[in-house]
């Protein structure tokens, strides 16, 4: 079974499903593929037999990708153990074994659900997103929340982040285009404070998700990681077992100093899901499975544009489809 075969398995639901969201990577990851797709195609084309050479080659194609090094490394003995085994010999037949490790390789020993939110099926899920200013946090509560809200869900937004002049008025405008309420205090108040209101307020209204955005001043590392904390052990108190997930909002076109500051958030809280926004604005998407390899946390949300539908739930075998549509489709026909 080749690669788009299996792609098509993924979302075996139906045909139009699987073009939708191929469509949806395809177009979103063009800078992403351009810059690997050219090089990969550069690469199979000046070297006919796989060989060490070509395997050296291919570790700067990736690295530069943003990969990661530790995962490059990984991978590529990984691909050298295959080649082995499938006793393959011609570079053209390591498009189909390049993209399979790559999934293979994010999956690692977890199932495919590692992407789906932990909404709770009774009672209210509280979901808390963290990161740095700028990265575009607030952008995808609200993406968030329109989601959640044309699956049927009643959402609420708390407006924590108190500090960053404007948020709390850039997270109202969010709540009206999404047609969800946003529980809020004024400029300066406590965030935990913020949050006790809005899981107060979402119980009250029988709210089925509420999210909760936080402050995210790094430059004030030890006041902010001590901030979250607090607010973690609110929310804790409140509604056991909450937060049902801890996103951290990641900026792709930062590559490596993302990677740095999943390191120290997943150092301070508990994050469970990676959302990951502008990967429509770079030329180096790999670093989703950098993350992913060396931080063991899935990417569940994916920015792909800058629509409001824009915001995917993340699916590896769609991310490797974008990044190599064009030689997988060449290879189909």
């Amino acid at each position: 079974m080749g690669f788009m075969d299996k792609l098509k398995n993924k979302f075996k639901q139906n045909e139009e499903e699987t073009e939708d969201v191929s469509k949806k990577y395809k177009q979103g990851m063009e800078k992403t593929r351009h810059s690997f797709s050219g090089k990969l195609n550069d690469l199979i084309a000046r070297y006919r037999n796989v060989d060490e050479e070509f395997f050296e080659e291919l570790e700067e194609v990736l690295i530069g990708a943003d990969v990661g090094v530790n995962t490059v490394m990984g991978l590529v003995d990984e691909l050298k153990m295959e080649v082995k085994r499938q006793n393959i010999k011609d570079t053209n037949e390591m498009k189909n074994v390049i993209s399979e490790k790559l999934v293979e390789i994010y999956y690692g020993d977890d199932d495919e659900e590692v992407e789906k939110l932990n909404i709770q099926e009774d009672g209210l899920s509280v979901i808390l997103v963290v990161g740095v200013n700028g990265v575009g946090k607030t952008t995808s509560i609200g993406k968030l929340a329109h989601q959640l809200k044309q699956e049927g869900k009643n959402v609420m937004l708390a407006a924590g982040d108190t500090f960053r002049a404007g948020a709390i008025e850039q997270l109202d405008v969010w709540g009206e285009r999404a047609g969800v309420d946003v529980i809020k205090q004024g400029e300066g108040s406590d965030p935990a404070a913020v949050i006790f209101d809005g899981i107060n307020a979402a119980k009250s209204r029988n709210a089925d998700v509420l999210i909760c955005d936080t402050a995210g001043r790094l430059q004030n590392k030890v006041n902010l990681m001590n901030e979250l904390a607090k607010v973690k052990r609110v929310i804790e108190r409140e509604v056991p077992d909450a937060p049902h997930d801890i996103l951290l909002v990641l900026d792709a076109t930062t590559g490596q100093n993302a990677l740095s500051q999943a390191k120290t958030f997943s150092d301070a809280t508990d994050v469970s899901g990676i959302v990951l926004t502008k990967l429509d604005g770079t030329a180096k998407g790999g670093i989703v499975l950098a993350i992913r390899n060396e931080l063991q946390i899935p990417v569940k949300f994916a920015g792909l544009g800058e629509k409001i539908e824009d915001l995917q739930e993340f699916d590896a075998h769609a991310f490797v489809y974008g990044l190599f549509a064009d030689l997988l489709e060449d290879e189909a026909e």
